[in-house]
């Protein structure tokens, strides 16, 4: 990935303002097999993963079958050498790890395009007997991969758990564990910054959510918690982010960064998230459901493994990679996992984290072709009233926000805070600048969030009572007369539920955003009602502006 680059602008009576720009990230799907029911046929899978868009692939092995499937599909793959083959002994020396290179991955170059190298998986937690030896391995890999010109086109590294991290909140006191700190981790970080790889960690959100389900809301380990935590002078509204900036405090501690930080002179090693993702049903704990603080019924279930998976997977297509404390990095990201694999130990709960079922239908709707997601940008209460005042300042002046609706007596004056007026000043600039990379930073002052953050929105709802005749009126009238109800037809994503009140909330509020949220255009002959909270048809977010 390319260095952040970054824009500064100078504008006559405006403060300076430090845009940055990060390069978007990438999204794949990490393919396990320890199942008794998957396609035997390795050319569908391969056409499968080609069909829905999605260019990068994890495998847990070097087996021959997948990896010729994948030739000159252009997806790119990372392979692994399993802890049992480190264990026996394979990369112990130069000459076997050689030999399993040539074997492994030479020998599929460059026809399928392997771009890295796991050696083991989470090795800390499963075979912690490796840990003295495991950079070694590494290295010798890496000098296998010299020796047959191939360590600029593959990349190696390790993938860890997070459970390689204490003290993860607040995120700045993240650090690694004592026992492997200076002995493994400082080592491997400066194996991976001087060949130019990147730290490997497989995050799942939802197990700190299942582990302390009254203290981690459902919304925050789903990445959508509108209100956030405050923490280390910012907010956090997903628990994946709060994750990775302890991550990146931990690799600080031992003198290293991410990898945007090189332009300020310090050693950089980007950040890879290997697995991450959530199960779509199961038990945990004795057979016992848990339910997180804040969620309406189970943790575990199919919206909430479409919401988590989809968030991670429209996030990075659209380049919303940063995060609170390091807003300029890359996250590339690999969902956990293509299909349900009915042969993995754990019980039901493990056996159900796939996007996939075993016969190639999708489990539910998701999209890696990078399709448009709607962002917003909102202001940061913790650089205090002075520096929000400035950027409140160049957005309705210089930057040609309009901020007439934040004005005393107008319909967005209330609630009369800095914050307020400065979050609706910033997001009506951030959406006329296009939502460009950069448009939302005014020095610290904001950030992109990716769920509707309370900025003077309201929506238009349906009234069941009223009766099926007056909502087809109102749904007829709406989608007739400028709302757009592509979303809600046969097979579309929002579809579902298929009720009269539900797409006729969809299309009134659709129309109502179009008319600017004006006056009496939420009425509907007495249909339809306003409301000042987020709405949901089924899984789609109804959307608080036209934009």
């Amino acid at each position: 990935m390319a260095l952040a680059r970054f824009l500064v602008v100078l504008l006559l009576g405006a403060p300076l303002l430090l845009f940055s720009c990060a390069e978007a990230g990438e999204v794949g799907v990490s393919y396990g097999r320890v199942a008794s029911n998957l396609p035997q046929d390795q050319a569908q899978v391969a056409k499968l993963l080609k069909d829905n868009g999605i260019t990068k692939v994890r495998i847990y092995d070097t087996d021959r079958d997948v990896l010729l499937s994948l030739a000159n599909t252009g997806i790119k793959v990372m392979v692994m050498l399993p802890n049992d083959d480190l264990a026996r002994g394979v990369a112990r020396t130069l000459p076997s790890a050689l030999d399993w290179v040539r074997n492994n991955v030479a020998a599929y170059l460059p026809a399928t395009k392997i771009t890295g190298i796991a050696v083991g998986n989470e090795v800390f937690h499963e075979r912690s007997d490796l840990n003295p030896q495991l950079v070694q391995f590494m290295t010798n890999v890496q000098a296998a991969l010299a020796q047959l010109g191939l360590a600029d086109t593959v990349k190696v590294t390790t993938p860890i758990a997070f459970s390689a991290i204490v003290d993860s909140f607040p995120p700045s006191k993240g650090r690694f564990l004592d026992n492997i700190a200076d002995s493994v981790m400082r080592p491997m970080l400066q194996f991976l910054q001087q060949t130019g790889s990147f730290l490997a960690i497989n995050l799942y959100p939802y197990i700190a959510e299942l582990d302390n389900p009254t203290q981690i809301r459902n919304d925050y380990a789903l990445g959508n918690y509108a209100a956030g935590v405050p923490a280390d002078g910012v907010t956090y509204h997903s628990l994946l982010d709060a994750q990775l900036d302890a991550t990146y405090a931990a690799m600080a501690k031992l003198g290293f960064s991410d990898s945007r930080r090189r332009l300020a002179g310090s050693r950089g090693v980007k950040v890879s998230v290997t697995e991450t993702g959530r199960p779509s049903r199961g038990k945990v704990h004795g057979g016992r459901r848990l339910m997180a603080a804040g969620d309406g019924g189970d943790s575990i279930t199919v919206a909430n493994a479409q919401t988590y998976n989809n968030y991670v997977i429209n996030r990075v297509l659209a380049g919303n990679t940063g995060t609170p404390q390091h807003p300029d990095a890359d996250m590339d990201v690999f969902i956990f996992a293509l299909f349900n694999e009915n042969g993995k130990a754990g019980g039901e709960m493990e056996q159900n984290f796939g996007l996939f079922y075993p016969d190639m239908t999708k489990v539910y709707q998701f999209d890696f072709h990078g399709g448009p997601t709607e962002t917003w940008c909102v202001a940061n209460p913790a650089v205090g009233d002075a520096r929000l005042q400035a950027a409140l300042d160049f957005a309705c002046g210089q930057g040609g926000a309009d901020c007439s609706a934040i004005q005393p007596g107008a319909n967005c004056f209330q609630p009369d805070t800095k914050a307020a007026h400065a979050s609706y000043a910033f997001n009506d600039y951030y959406r006329r600048k296009g939502r460009a990379p950069g448009t939302c930073d005014f020095n610290g002052a904001a950030s992109i969030v990716n769920r509707a953050p309370d900025i003077c929105w309201s929506w238009c709802v349906a009234n069941a009572a009223v009766g099926p005749a007056r909502l087809q009126a109102a749904l007829d009238f709406a989608c007739g007369h400028g709302a757009d109800c592509s979303a809600i037809q046969p097979g579309a994503k929002c579809f579902k539920p298929d009720t009269k009140v539900d797409h006729a909330t969809y299309a009134l509020n659709s129309f109502y955003q179009n008319k600017g949220r004006a006056a009496g255009m939420c009425d509907f002959n007495g249909v339809g009602s306003v409301v000042y909270q987020p709405q949901k048809v089924g899984n789609c977010v109804l959307p608080p502006s036209s934009a």
